[in-house]
């Protein structure tokens, strides 16, 4: 078996070739007598058809500070590392609440993923934590002395007219209902997050060294029942995105320069009543955006998780593109927020209008075939750049989720070459979600389904 070195510098070594190989073919590096447009694009295309072209072109250099960022964190850390190891004793820990977040529609789930996350807890040796459910509808987990079940009451309110999941997170905070310390711990999981014994471990090493307010880890979405490969091999890229840039900004800046995701987020109880989840209706679209941005801003400090999580990609493409959807209108309502300062979401404000302007940049790909211009070797060098970046990344995220003793070689190099295929359709759905986001209803929190049914015995 390869040591964990030897992959990274494998890994390393393909990513490498990869942007070789797509900057010589994609003509991003001219080789041997390859010669660029030597025509007038002013004479050609008059000055506002040119000057269009030269706009569009320079809008694909949005997505620059993010792809650096994923190729720093890409190689500048271990991207296999090994087992997770304990820094010290579980009995030293300070108490950890695993919080787990529902609307309540699927009881069955959340049930089930209690059991499961105990029993992944009492594996790794977690001695002083609980498990509390937080929902809107009474779900009736059964008694047992690690779990509390937190039903929000209709009638309740914020201050700011918070809704959807960043009420019920705001209400755990509430003077009577937190049985919290300031000094204790709180595990953040969606209701399908499944935990596994390294990332116990590595919340334990995180919350022992007491270092940072906030840590945050890697998700995978391939384990055990694959449902939609579809969906499934397109998220083989936050994947990717949790290994590069999410590592990257928390292990060198210790700041969420381009933000964070809502699930396996890792906060000290004292810091997170100070950043609370109470931000009206801009936050609570994009709850774990906002919260990330505030505490940026008030300056709390952030740290990478070792150890990874288990969820499902959504069953289906509708729930996808919802799904996408949602994400871009909680992010643009946070970059538009007055009460975030522009010098706290810069780079966010970036990647989100790489991705507003996503439909207009795609256009690049029929327009430099049918209406081809000359550009500096830079900017061609850059373009391709990105492009070979971000598709590598659909294939490093196939790699880190898919097991190639547990799939064998032929299967294992179908899944890389069946995330090569999804990136057209990726590119649709995105575009898609980005219109649709664009014009439609804003401040709407769409859930997805994320229970499976049981099959029928008969």
């Amino acid at each position: 078996m390869l040591s964990s070195r030897t992959k990274h510098l494998l890994h390393c070594a393909l990513l490498l070739t990869v942007i070789v190989l797509f900057e010589i073919f994609s003509g991003g590096v001219k080789v041997g007598d390859a010669a660029g447009h030597d025509f007038d694009p002013w004479l050609r295309y008059g000055a506002l058809g040119c000057t269009l072209l030269y706009l569009l072109r320079f809008l694909a250099f949005l997505p620059l500070p993010q792809t650096l960022a994923n190729l720093a964190g890409l190689t500048l850390y271990n991207a296999f590392p090994d087992r997770v190891v304990l820094h010290g004793s579980p009995l030293l820990a300070p108490f950890i609440c695993i919080r787990i977040v529902t609307r309540g529609d699927y009881p069955q789930l959340v049930r089930a993923n209690v059991e499961r996350n105990l029993e992944k807890c009492n594996a790794a040796g977690l001695e002083n934590y609980y498990i509390e459910v937080v929902t809107d509808k009474a779900i009736g987990l059964p008694s047992h002395n690690r779990v509390r079940e937190t039903v929000v009451p209709p009638h309740y309110r914020t201050k700011s007219g918070a809704l959807y999941k960043a009420r019920a997170l705001q209400y755990c905070l509430e003077e009577g209902v937190n049985m919290l310390s300031d000094s204790d711990w709180i595990v953040h999981l969606d209701e399908e997050t499944l935990l596994t014994e390294n990332s116990v471990r590595g919340i334990l090493n995180f919350v022992i060294s007491g270092r940072h307010h906030f840590g945050q880890g890697l998700i995978t979405y391939a384990n055990e029942e694959v449902v939609n490969w579809v969906t499934t091999l397109a998220d083989s890229f936050r994947v990717a995105d949790d290994m590069g840039k999410l590592r990257l900004q928390f292990s060198m800046f210790h700041k969420p320069l381009l933000s964070w995701k809502g699930s396996y987020v890792v906060t000290q109880l004292g810091a997170e009543k100070a950043v609370s989840f109470d931000n009206g209706l801009d936050g609570s679209v994009a709850e774990d955006c906002f919260f990330a941005m505030r505490a940026y801003k008030e300056g709390f400090s952030f740290d990478f998780v070792e150890g990874e999580m288990w969820e499902k990609s959504p069953f289906s493409l509708w729930d996808f593109v919802q799904q996408r959807k949602r994400w871009l209108q909680g992010i643009l309502l946070v970059v538009h927020s007055p009460t975030i300062p522009w010098r706290n979401k810069l780079l966010l404000g970036i990647s989100c209008y790489s991705w507003v302007t996503m439909p207009l940049s795609t256009s690049n790909i029929v327009l430099a075939a049918i209406c081809p211009i000359p550009c500096p070797p830079l900017m061609d060098f850059a373009c391709a750049f990105i492009g070979a970046v971000n598709i590598y990344m659909y294939v490093f995220g196939v790699v880190k989720s898919f097991s190639l003793y547990r799939f064998g070689l032929v299967r294992f190099t179908l899944c890389i070459l069946g995330a090569l295929c999804t990136v057209p359709v990726n590119i649709i759905i995105e575009n898609v979600a980005v219109i649709w986001g664009l014009f439609g209803k804003k401040h709407k929190f769409y859930i997805v389904n994320k229970e499976l049914k049981p099959l029928l015995q008969v």
